[in-house]
């Protein structure tokens, strides 16, 4: 794997990035790297900010500058990827029973709906960042014969708890909003936890499954 690149983003934050395109090596290293800033505690340095082939390091401009934390983190360079069986894991509850999608999913797959249901919840998945909506944790690993791409229009008022596949990826609402990914199943699952020391109930790098549950235990 190629050095990172570095690049300053205004006056307080530095860019470190590994690539262009989604790679689960890369997503580890990013992640193994975050580990090692964490624990290397930068001077100055306030939060670091993982995403799924870059981080961002973000720091008090009036105790250090771009330059110094640029050369303290190539001083933490190269980084192993990341292991799964480092990484803690979560086994969410999901009922398929009556989910809009999974039908449609199992028809462009070519497969019944069991299979797919059978399919997601054999997979491991690893959450790779968090996105744009509090507690939107991006999980990656979802298998290739029920990947599907996202919906050419996104649909309105998606419950939170919404279990959902686009492409290789997997996410669980936790609120109401629209989207365009396929929704496959319903969870229970607590993602944002109101702990403010630790706010969600997965770390970046984390691995999540899915366990088949009926509507009544819901």
């Amino acid at each position: 794997m190629n050095a990172p690149t570095f690049k300053p983003v205004a006056d307080c934050a530095l860019l470190v990035e590994y690539g262009t395109e989604i790679d689960d090596e890369i997503n580890r290293t990013v992640i193994a790297l975050d580990h090692a800033i964490a624990a290397a505690e930068i001077a100055g340095v306030q939060e670091v900010v993982p995403a799924l082939v870059n981080l961002l390091a973000v720091f008090d401009p009036l105790q250090t500058d771009h330059v110094q934390v640029e050369a303290a983190i190539r001083a933490l360079l190269p980084v192993s990827p990341a292991s799964d069986a480092e990484a803690a894991h979560h086994t969410l509850e999901v009922c398929y029973e009556d989910a809009p999608d999974l039908a449609a999913v199992a028809k462009a797959c070519d497969m019944s709906a069991e299979a797919v249901i059978n399919a997601h919840c054999a997979a491991t998945y690893r959450v790779g960042m968090y996105g744009f909506a509090p507690g939107y944790a991006y999980l990656a690993g979802v298998p290739r014969d029920i990947q599907v791409p996202r919906k050419s229009a996104p649909v309105r008022d998606i419950p939170a708890g919404s279990v959902m596949i686009a492409g290789p990826q997997c996410l669980v609402t936790t609120i109401k909003m629209p989207t365009g990914w396929s929704i496959i199943g319903q969870s229970s699952a607590r993602i944002m936890t109101g702990d403010p020391n630790r706010p969600f109930l997965f770390e970046v790098g984390d691995t999540v499954s899915f366990k088949r549950i009926r509507r009544e235990a819901l």
